[in-house]
């Protein structure tokens, strides 16, 4: 229903903030992440929102990007993960760090989210593993652009940018413009940002 909002800020909370557009007051929940980017109240602002309809609520929630959007959505889909969890999750990790953790099954970084177990943690990964499990290295080193100085950094840029919901040949194409050996979790935010550009 609400895809995104642009007006003016008038209010910022610790995990909330409210935009007026066209006279109307909007509350969104929101990551402190997204919180950061939003800086002072009286700018005019823009976000990207997700509308929560449940049976006794109805909830918008705001980020400054639509990788966390696309983050937030898919923390979704596993059994057990809620709106607040999610946003509680992206509080304390980026978007970036988040499906990094899912590529490499790291549990332990998704368990520093306040209300997120071990089990919970495992369950993510469980649940989500099946979005980067098509693209191995055969597929990967299939294309000779990308043979050329592939590297375990690269792969699992591209794997957790899949995570995130870009096709196997924009990541590929993202993380090709960039040195293959540098942390991937640079490689994956430099990735972000040249894809961003084109847009």
């Amino acid at each position: 229903m609400f895809y995104s909002l642009r007006g003016k800020l008038m209010y910022i909370g610790e995990s909330e903030i409210a935009i007026e557009c066209n006279g109307v007051g909007y509350r969104c929940y929101a990551t402190k992440n997204s919180i950061r980017e939003l800086k002072e109240v009286g700018n005019e602002v823009f976000v990207y929102t997700y509308f929560s309809v449940r049976e006794d609520s109805m909830e918008l929630f705001a980020f400054t990007t639509i990788t966390e959007l696309n983050c937030f959505k898919m923390l979704l889909c596993v059994s057990g993960v809620g709106a607040r969890v999610g946003i509680a999750i992206l509080s304390t990790l980026s978007a970036e760090q988040v499906a990094l953790a899912i590529a490499a099954k790291d549990s332990r970084t998704l368990t520093m989210a306040p209300g997120v177990g071990n089990k919970l943690a495992q369950r993510i990964i469980l649940e989500l593993k099946d979005k980067i499990e098509g693209i191995s290295n055969t597929q990967i080193n299939n294309r000779s652009d990308f043979k050329e100085e592939s590297s375990s950094n690269a792969e699992a840029a591209v794997n957790a940018l899949s995570v995130l919901g870009y096709s196997q040949t924009e990541a590929e194409a993202a993380v090709a413009k960039f040195d293959r050996n540098m942390p991937t979790e640079e490689l994956i935010r430099n990735a972000l940002r040249s894809m961003a550009r084109r847009k």
